[in-house]
């Protein structure tokens, strides 16, 4: 297609010389101010530090928790142009934010589709599968990008040793931790860490063995005994469980967990008496902790000691007033103690933390 100065002096050779001059000046004039207009326009929406300058302000948006209004924009921007680089990553984030993690996936493959090198769209990527219930897609991903980046949230390499997990590649897991604390990885210190996660997961049997093998590696090491006795505490074997937590007493006196756990097994077990002396020796070395303060007031109501019980309950719920059991607990012994309206007031206030606290159906993976 021709210029409009060339179509212009095409159209006007008939004209007088006067005419054909002024038509092309003003031809001239015209074609300039085009080319300034396309010029311009171009630069207002390709500019890359304008695409940064914007993409910014939108991360920002999400950052402070207005995701949706910033999909609005990154919206805007994909119907413009599928290709600009950083877009789709950011949609992702936000929908990330938004636990809408199979369209935060979509726009994560997407992203990756235009640069297979984004540190961050892998990363993102491998922790939304992780979301979605998928370890063995999310492995790859966070095993390619498991360094922390500018925009981390979660460390990715404790995800991925999640993820090794759920796929029964325990020895991965371990080693995956151990690199997460900067142990070495087949350490009696990595072993142990390796087993107090595999209990978190609820992998008892596995985390045993690692507890175990930690022990095998250094017979001193420390809290090795109190978390083989909370192992065998989840199995109900209470007399293990108590052998394992005087273990540990006796080589770490001044560790208080060890007092508590002993003191809870204790209690499951029906002995009171030593349950009440084993708590009381974890207040004494760690006086701020609600944990021992409960257990006492639950060992005290079964001695029928209502007086006591709210004493320790009362003072548990100045530490920690968001507990539901310490009211629950309180509001029994209260009731012990026949203040009937107290007790109501407890006991409602327990029901209402309880129901408060119970995981929405919306946020259940």
């Amino acid at each position: 297609m021709g210029s409009p100065f060339v179509y212009t002096l095409m159209f006007t050779m008939d004209l007088p010389m006067s005419f054909r001059r002024a038509l092309a000046l003003s031809a001239v004039i015209a074609v300039a101010s085009f080319g300034r207009g396309q010029q311009s326009g171009s630069s207002v929406v390709n500019s890359p530090s304008s695409a940064i300058a914007n993409l910014t302000q939108l991360r920002q948006m999400i950052d402070r928790g207005h995701a949706a209004e910033a999909l609005q924009q990154l919206d805007q921007l994909k119907s413009q142009s599928s290709n600009i680089p950083g877009v789709d990553r950011l949609r992702g984030v936000a929908f990330y934010t938004q636990n809408r993690f199979a369209e935060a996936d979509i726009a994560f493959a997407s992203a990756l589709k235009l640069d297979s090198r984004d540190e961050e769209a892998i990363q993102m990527r491998g922790l939304t599968l992780f979301r979605l219930g998928k370890p063995s897609e999310a492995i790859p991903l966070l095993e390619a990008a498991h360094n922390w980046t500018q925009e981390t949230r979660t460390d990715p390499s404790y995800v991925l040793a999640l993820c090794y997990i759920d796929t029964r590649r325990y020895d991965d897991a371990r080693r995956a931790f151990a690199s997460q604390y900067g142990f070495p990885p087949d350490s009696a210190a990595a072993y142990l860490l390796a087993a107090r996660m595999f209990l978190r997961r609820e992998y008892v049997p596995v985390a045993k063995e690692s507890a175990i093998k930690a022990l095998d590696l250094d017979p001193k090491l420390p809290m090795a005994h109190v978390l083989l006795g909370e192992i065998a505490l989840a199995g109900e074997h209470l007399d293990d469980a108590i052998a394992e937590f005087e273990k540990e007493r006796v080589q770490n006196p001044l560790e208080a967990s060890s007092y508590d756990r002993l003191g809870d097994a204790y209690t499951r077990a029906g002995d009171y008496t030593r349950a009440q002396q084993a708590l009381q020796q974890a207040l004494l070395l760690e006086p701020n902790s609600t944990g021992p303060y409960i257990l006492l007031g639950k060992v005290l109501l079964k001695r029928q000691d209502g007086v006591n019980a709210a004493m320790y309950l009362e003072r548990a719920a100045k530490m920690d007033p968001s507990n539901s059991m310490t009211h629950s607990l309180l509001g029994q012994a209260y009731r012990l103690l026949g203040r009937t309206e107290d007790a109501s007031r407890q006991t409602e206030l327990a029901e209402k933390l309880q129901s408060a606290n119970q995981p929405k159906l919306q946020n259940i993976r």
